[in-house]
């Protein structure tokens, strides 16, 4: 009797061992999962402080007499555009972080514009207002590429649990997936093309 009980309590134990690390690797993905979570909010919320202060940039510009009302358009229709497209950071997938990046590049690009021209205004590049709100933006670009960088690599710890082995099969099994970086997009790799009007 008793050698017959020792296969099926061999069996109990071993499955029982496989339950309690299919257990481990599911809760230990779900944390890695709302860390990297928990980042693409602090992303999102670099994002959101920009926008607030173009906003900003924006109407204090505007006030300034004769400029160039397609410049400033051209910030406003980009950053309404960047506001539009949201991420399900559940759902993730590289479609929606490429259009998502595309967004936020034009708009930095129209923000640059923006910058470049008033240049060309000395009231406004006079206006403290204005002077604040430069450096301001300054400070947030910064945030949000370190933001960005802080992201990648939760995405990178999440990534190297879910995908190796072992841990694939049990986190396949719960449906934890592979989840994509924040990449640069195509133009960042090209030179920027410089002009001087004398």
């Amino acid at each position: 009797m008793k050698k017959a009980l020792l296969p099926i309590v061999s069996l109990v134990v071993i499955f029982g061992a496989i339950f309690a690390y299919g257990i481990s690797i599911n809760n230990s993905a779900l944390t890695l999962s709302q860390d990297e979570q928990s980042q693409w909010s602090n992303v999102e919320t670099a994002y959101q402080r920009r926008n607030d202060l173009i906003g900003n940039l924006v109407n204090t510009v505007a006030g300034s007499a004769n400029f160039e009302k397609s410049t400033l358009e051209g910030v406003v229709n980009a950053r309404a555009k960047a506001t539009s497209i949201s991420i399900d950071p559940t759902n993730m997938t590289a479609e929606n972080l490429e259009m998502f990046n595309q967004a936020q590049s034009q708009l930095s690009s129209s923000l640059s514009r923006l910058l470049v021209a008033s240049e060309n205004y000395p009231d406004l590049k006079a206006s403290a207002q204005f002077m604040k709100l430069q450096d301001e933006l300054a400070s947030t670009e910064n945030t949000i590429q370190t933001q960005r960088i802080r992201f990648n690599d939760k995405v990178k710890e999440y990534n190297n649990y879910v995908m190796r082995f072992p841990n694939s099969v049990f986190a396949g099994m719960f449906g934890y997936k592979e989840k994509p970086y924040f990449k640069a997009v195509e133009q960042a790799s090209k030179p920027v093309e410089v002009e001087f009007n004398f």
